[in-house]
């Protein structure tokens, strides 16, 4: 579903609908269940059509096509080879590897990039790409102070602290400092040479092989973790973006939270908000604002 206007910047979504089950796959975690999965099915089914014309929209404002990728051949294709490969992975993390993936795709046409998660909606009319130069790096938020850094935590697989405790595992494990940021990837600016430099499928296989050997083996024979945190380590997008921001040197720009604004469990979004990520799957309550 392209809109055209400009070949040097695009802004693109993605929309697959995973089955609940998919969600969470073999997760010990209390809080990863069906029930909570079946919120997000179904408010992406109830939402589709303004969450997709609102992001439309915005691409007009930036002067920017916009793509909106979906359930299609190219999309089969790589899942069906993912799976091949991995076939552990859930089809929750199959589509969030894909989403990094469709960066690269395009970066070989475009030279600025916008990824949003399709709960993401933009509420202004002020251009992503004006606001922000992309030539000091890749735009992203952390949620560094959402670690719990206590060895007894036990949150969800897609928690920050899981995802820096198995950041911090990998990093020992390749001999650098295990210092590291809790990226979240639901809103991606970036120019292609940092995209390029990132190399996030750069000997992937490697890399998804020592998040298995962390999980299984690795992680329990060190000693260096209790048994509660490596059952938080699973194959997570965002791990591998931080563990290849650091092993690779990229730049990073640390979006504020103006630009990703999460909503979660308040009843509240700021006036100056630009672009808000509901992910509460709340979009009633969104649309106030928009609106």
């Amino acid at each position: 579903m392209p809109s055209r206007i400009s070949n040097k910047k695009v802004i693109f979504s993605l929309y697959v609908d995973i089955p609940a089950k998919e969600h969470y796959g073999d997760s010990k975690i209390k809080f990863d269940t069906i029930e909570k999965a079946n919120v997000t099915v179904d408010a992406f089914k109830k939402h589709y059509d303004k969450l997709v014309n609102t992001k439309i929209t915005y691409a007009e404002y930036c002067e920017a096509d916009f793509i909106m990728f979906e359930y299609d051949d190219q999309y089969k294709i790589f899942e069906q080879n993912f799976y091949s490969d991995f076939p552990e992975f859930t089809g929750y993390e199959v589509i969030n590897f894909y989403k990094i993936h469709l960066l690269y795709e395009l970066s070989k046409k475009y030279d600025e990039i916008l990824y949003l998660d399709f709960d993401a909606v933009p509420l202004t009319d002020v251009s992503f790409f004006d606001a922000w130069n992309l030539d000091d790096g890749i735009c992203v938020y952390n949620n560094n102070d959402q670690i719990v850094k206590n060895p007894r935590v036990s949150q969800s697989i897609r928690s920050p602290s899981a995802k820096y405790y198995n950041c911090h595992a990998m990093l020992i494990e390749g001999g650098y400092s295990p210092n590291n940021d809790v990226i979240n990837t639901g809103i991606i600016g970036a120019r292609k040479e940092d995209i390029i430099k990132l190399d996030f499928f750069g000997k992937f296989k490697d890399t998804i092989d020592l998040m298995t050997l962390l999980r299984f083996d690795l992680g329990k024979q060190s000693g260096l973790y209790p048994e509660n945190i490596i059952n938080m380590f699973r194959y997570d997008n965002e791990t591998i973006f931080s563990y290849k921001k650091e092993i690779n040197d990229v730049s990073i720009q640390w979006l504020d939270n103006r630009w990703h604004y999460f909503l979660d469990t308040q009843k509240f979004i700021p006036k100056q908000t630009k672009i808000v990520h509901a992910i509460n799957k709340d979009f009633d309550f969104v649309w106030r604002y928009y609106d």
